[in-house]
């Protein structure tokens, strides 16, 4: 029998990792980036809180996160509690119970970390951040394409090059599949099939549905293909409707962002338990990750409403690097009002805790580019 080795200090539960410099910063700069965009464009921020009582956060939309949930106790009022996965029903939370009365269309904006189970990302991680909007109140194409400008807006102030907006319509893969009187054994095999993108599948279960769903299953790509595709294929009026909205949703994005790059899929429902139309996820070239992803949905009291979450660190895997500030060692001795002016002026000062022999030399020590000498910041390496 051996003796456990000694705890180390540095340990972490698996998907938990400690943010350091510079990339704590970086994110950081890049959230509050996301949030000057949202609030130049009238969306106002809330600040939910980490932790709910179960039967709140979990109710509603929430219910759809219910799997990714940590549950604990509260010791006081020995009542569940639940840390978020995600903040969309936080939101919906707030603007039913906190802002009923607050004129419609209700616009707001939100950032912070949230807490998985389990990752459904390659890296294993499990506290994640969002950055994310919702638009409440209206049920129309304009609100859907202003969610997306918004987007395209964020991920083109932090310089992220080959973006594009993945729309479908969750709503109208059910509608189709319902509207071929399938059995629950029958249609749940048929769902899985089309899940997996598998046309033979699809073949065998189908039955006068596999042709429609087989060929719209080979619709995805640019929209405008796709779209042409669905206008050309027999559907049922319920159905019909779910396409014109689809098409209706990416003309009035292409209408607000010109150029923006617009892929469909048409039979794409996995991960949109809660939405109830057109959803988008965001790519990036060279990024397996999404970006982020959104959609439209009903809120608290049924209310109609849409939003879109980013997810800041993996923009920030890529987007170009965000300058830092360039620090300036400061002497002892140096007089105060030398260090106001230039943090004014963008710089970050490390100060002298004592008299150094060589201010260069303690500079460097402290990756400073920069050292105050007679008044004004000079290179290090060129005094």
């Amino acid at each position: 029998m051996t003796d456990d080795p000694p705890f180390n200090p540095a340990l972490l539960p698996a998907g938990f990792v400690d943010r350091l410099p510079p990339e704590a910063e970086a994110e950081a700069a890049g959230v509050e980036t996301l949030m000057r965009v949202f609030a130049a464009h009238g969306y106002d921020r809330v600040t939910p809180p980490l932790l709910e009582f179960e039967e709140t956060l979990l109710s509603g939309s929430g219910a759809a996160v219910a799997e990714q949930t940590f549950r604990l106790m509260d010791p006081d009022t020995r009542r569940m509690m639940a840390l978020r996965p995600d903040m969309t029903p936080q939101i919906a939370r707030i603007a039913a119970t906190r802002l009923p009365d607050v004129p419609r269309p209700l616009r707001l904006a939100y950032a912070g970390p949230c807490i998985l189970m389990a990752s459904n990302r390659g890296d294993g991680e499990r506290q994640i951040s969002q950055a994310g909007v919702e638009l409440i109140g209206p049920d129309q194409p304009e609100a859907d394409a202003e969610i997306v400008a918004l987007a395209a807006e964020c991920l083109a102030t932090l310089q992220v090059q080959g973006v594009s907006f993945d729309l479908t319509m969750p709503a109208l893969t059910t509608a189709l599949v319902d509207a071929g009187g399938f059995d629950a054994h029958v249609r749940g095999m048929l769902m899985r099939a089309l899940d997996r993108k598998d046309a033979a599948a699809v073949e065998r279960h189908g039955g006068d549905l596999a042709p429609v769903l087989i060929r719209l299953l080979h619709a995805a790509g640019p929209a405008h293909g796709a779209l042409a595709e669905l206008a050309a294929v027999d559907l049922p009026p319920v159905v019909r409707a779910h396409s014109a909205r689809l098409a209706a949703t990416v003309a009035a994005i292409e209408a607000r962002v010109p150029g923006i790059r617009l892929t469909v899929d048409p039979v794409e429902f996995r991960g949109w338990q809660y939405h109830t139309g057109v959803c988008v996820s965001v790519y990036a070239a060279g990024q397996r990750e999404e970006l982020g992803r959104g959609g439209r949905y009903l809120s608290n009291n049924d209310e109609p409403a849409c939003g879109l979450t980013l997810r800041p660190d993996i923009i920030l895997r890529a987007a170009p690097p965000l300058p830092c500030r360039t620090r300036v060692f400061l002497p002892w001795g140096t007089p105060p009002e030398v260090g106001a002016a230039l943090r004014a002026g963008g710089y970050a000062t490390v100060s002298a805790l004592g008299d150094e022999a060589d201010a260069r030399a303690e500079a460097r020590r402290l990756s400073c580019a920069l050292v105050v000498a007679d008044g004004r910041p000079m290179p290090v390496d060129g005094i």
